[in-house]
């Protein structure tokens, strides 16, 4: 990683940030400006300034959400068809000629964004107004009819009530009612506008003389006024029916509009990213210090890259860039770069921790292991084949399209495929026992594989395989921090840390290996002879002894010396746990064996027949499915384990800062130089 200093014409700005952004090359560092442009005093300089550029970056920021709104609209109601796959298509690639032409038109195409905008609103509120208005027929309808305002009060001469009875009346059921609670009252007219098993609708008239007792009957019987005074029923549903009518013009004009606007869908997409990189681009002009005529840029470059920016920056523009070694006290951004082998594994790498100042990149040494740990997890050749086959097609069919981060995934799970091929034919695994179980049932005489290893009749040799590999694994690991130490200059740490532990651990891995137990356990026998014995137990002691006169070096006191001594010899358990820990390879390589001849064997039950046919391929595809998809989702859950704890754990401490470049942080464009 390199220091780059640009300064340039202020004129040129513009096009110098838009290049440096299509680029993607830089991290530019503002704190690095300041260093540059302020006295030790802190105060600034008096002709480079930095520009308060918050405004013009907040209503980018708003254009940007205006057009995503646009978006979402046009996605309701003019949805675009998309298949399963398109998820992989990536960004679409701009040229430079396009970008500009579309340029020149976004104010045209903003006025679409605000059209769009203003029309779903206008359809949200119509959409609101149709349940109201629903609601107030709802309510009208028991006076559905009732040509009178419902707050009557009769005549010169009478007095109406009009209202309603928490009961279900009838004529002479109400008139009784009534006549009960009002004798006296003899001249009175009682109508029935509805009647349910909730309430009792109902006008009632009399003489003005009566009204005092016909008002007291009435509410003894619970009378209510209803909640519309003023409306004449009649009239009402008349105007709810128009008013709902207009609304759903209203909704019906709106879509239509939308829908025909939906042809504009790609200009929006380019305002929903043209205003997020203008935002990004004053966000990073507000950093940068500045003259009257002139701007600087200071931030970290990967060395690969000055070639590229070079050609992209000083042959086009006046302008001055220097490169410069970071200090070691300089907390430098990490970029991982690997060969096409190993850069696939820079995610896995990545997810737990970028390398720290001075350590090693781990990516390369981890993608040794990584594929043939994931293989052997998974451990069945068809299997494999399906993820090698479905990965080679989405790199195919999507090349060039695919996003760097969705690229190194499907190259990561290539390279599992593959690893997993190997490890079930080597154990005989095309389906599980599918071959066998398939031509035995139908054809008459069963078809095997030619095997190296079954792991389902052999489970302890695989076994004696995975603590093998887990052993190299870790010694893999020592080696990286023995290298670090050495390459560091610390040749205490690299001896008493490292190598006393690779003739600890060593010797007493070479001392187990001559004991009957290990031998009977895995099946071998080598009689070492007594010099053999003698150097794992001299290694053993002598590490041992290094470990534990050196594993508290940094206390004085000599009894604390000696306790974090003993403490230090007692992380060998820690190793002998790592190692046990390598079982896991034995038993997830089982369970996908195991489940899928389980799923084989119910499918073969009914027979030979047409009906077993069937069955067995409705169970097989299913069975398979959930099989692949469970255990290729633990095999890769279970490698990075092994390769976070048990790997990291001996050699890497990780802390290292993301380099995070000036780029197009866009979502459906991607402007490319020629």
């Amino acid at each position: 990683m390199k220091r780059v200093f640009i300064a340039a014409l202020k004129k040129d700005r513009k096009r110098i940030l838009e290049s440096l952004q299509r680029l993607g090359v830089i991290q530019i560092n503002t704190d690095a400006g300041k260093e540059i442009f302020t006295g030790k005093d802190g105060e600034a300089d008096t002709f480079f300034k930095q520009t308060d550029t918050s405004s013009a970056k907040t209503t980018f920021e708003k254009n940007a959400i205006l057009a995503t709104q646009a978006l979402s609209v046009l996605d309701r109601e003019a949805p675009v068809k998309s298949g399963m796959m398109d998820s992989f298509a990536g960004r679409d690639k701009m040229s430079c000629s396009d970008y500009e032409a579309l340029v020149t038109k976004r104010d045209e195409i903003m006025d679409v964004v605000y059209d769009l905008n203003s029309l779903n609103k206008s359809k949200a509120e119509a959409e609101a107004e149709i349940p109201k208005l629903l609601n107030q027929r709802e309510t009208l309808a028991p006076w559905l009819g009732f040509e009178l305002p419902l707050d009557y009060k009769g005549t010169k001469h009478t007095r109406a009530f009009i209202g309603t009875f928490p009961a279900a009346y009838d004529q002479s059921s109400l008139q009784l009612a009534f006549a009960e609670k009002a004798p006296n009252v003899q001249k009175v007219d009682i109508s029935i506008i509805s009647s349910n098993e909730e309430q009792t609708c109902v006008l009632i008239i009399c003489h003005n003389t009566d009204a005092k007792e016909t008002e007291d009957a009435l509410r003894a019987l619970s009378f209510a006024r209803p909640a519309l005074p003023g409306v004449v029923p009649a009239e009402q549903e008349k105007s709810i029916a128009k008013e709902l009518a207009k609304q759903e013009e209203i909704i019906k004009t709106s879509t239509n509009k939308i829908v025909e606007l939906a042809s504009r869908r790609s200009e929006i997409t380019f305002m929903v990213d043209y205003f997020t990189m203008r935002a990004d681009k004053y966000g990073v002009i507000g950093g940068l210090f500045q003259s009257k005529r002139v701007f600087c840029i200071t931030g970290y470059i990967p060395e690969r890259e000055v070639k590229t920016l070079d050609s992209a920056i000083t042959s086009k523009f006046d302008c001055v860039v220097e490169y410069s070694n970071p200090s070691d006290d300089e907390d430098v951004p990490v970029k991982l770069s690997n060969n096409a082998y190993a850069s696939p594994i820079e995610g896995v790498v990545a997810g737990y921790a970028l390398p720290g100042k001075g350590e090693v990149d781990p990516t390369f040494i981890a993608s040794l292991f990584y594929y043939g740990l994931y293989g052997l997890m998974l451990s069945d050749a068809a299997y494999g084949l399906i993820m090698v086959f479905a990965t080679l097609f989405v790199l195919t069919k999507f090349k060039g399209r695919l996003e760097e981060g969705t690229k190194r995934m499907m190259q990561m799970f290539l390279g599992c495929g593959i690893g997993t091929t190997i490890w079930g034919f080597i154990f005989g695994s095309f389906f599980g026992d599918a071959i066998p179980k398939f031509t035995g049932t139908f054809l008459g005489k069963e078809v095997n594989l030619p095997y190296l290893l079954d792991p389902i009749k052999d489970p302890v040799t695989l076994l004696g395989i995975a603590f093998i590999i887990g052993i190299v694994h870790l010694l893999f690991g020592l080696g990286i921090a023995l290298y670090t130490y050495l390459k560091q200059g610390k040749i205490i740490e690299a001896v008493f840390d490292v190598i006393c532990w690779y003739l600890f651990f060593g010797g007493l891995l070479g001392l187990l290996l001559t004991t009957e137990m290990i031998q009977n356990m895995f099946k071998f026998s080598i009689n070492f002879p007594q010099a053999v014995v003698t150097l794992f137990t001299v290694c053993a002691i002598v590490g041992a002894l290094g470990i534990l006169v050196m594993g508290g070096r940094e206390s004085t006191n000599p009894l604390k010396r000696l306790l974090k001594g003993l403490y230090a010899l007692y992380g060998i358990s820690g190793y002998l746990s790592d190692v046990l820990s390598y079982s896991r390879l034995l038993a997830l390589g089982l369970a996908t064996g195991v489940i899928s001849q389980v799923f084989n064997t119910i499918a073969v039950m009914p027979g030979g027949s047409l009906f077993g046919l069937i069955f067995f391929i409705v169970i097989f595809v299913v069975g398979h499915t959930i099989n692949i998809l469970i255990n290729a989702l633990g095999a890769y859950v279970h490698t990075n384990r092994l390769e976070y704890v048990e790997f990291f754990g001996k050699f890497y401490n990780g802390g290292g800062k993301e380099f995070v470049p000036f780029t197009e942080n866009t979502k459906y464009f991607v402007v490319k130089e020629k």
